[in-house]
C-alpha cells in the first residue's frame, strides 16, 4: 500500500477514518478529530493501518450509473 498526505487511513481493527498527514517509511503520521472538536496526532506503523475510499468518491460513481 502506498500512502501519501491527505489520503484516508483506518486500524485495521476499527475505528474513525484517520488523515495522513506525512509518510516515513513504514511509519505514517495520521491527523484526526475527536468527538468534541479536538485535533489528535499520532504516529501509527503502516501493518496496522488500510486505505478506506473517500465518500464523495463513491458517491460521484453511484451517480454516473444512473
Amino acid at each position: 500500500m502506498e500512502l501519501k498526505a491527505g489520503d484516508l487511513v483506518m486500524l485495521k481493527s476499527g475505528g474513525q477514518p484517520l488523515m495522513v498527514a506525512e509518510v516515513k517509511e513504514n511509519d505514517v503520521l495520521c491527523l484526526w478529530m475527536g468527538m468534541e472538536g479536538d485535533l489528535f496526532r499520532e504516529t501509527l506503523p503502516l501493518a496496522v493501518l488500510v486505505q478506506v475510499e473517500e465518500e464523495d468518491e463513491e458517491e460521484e460513481d453511484d451517480e454516473d450509473e444512473e
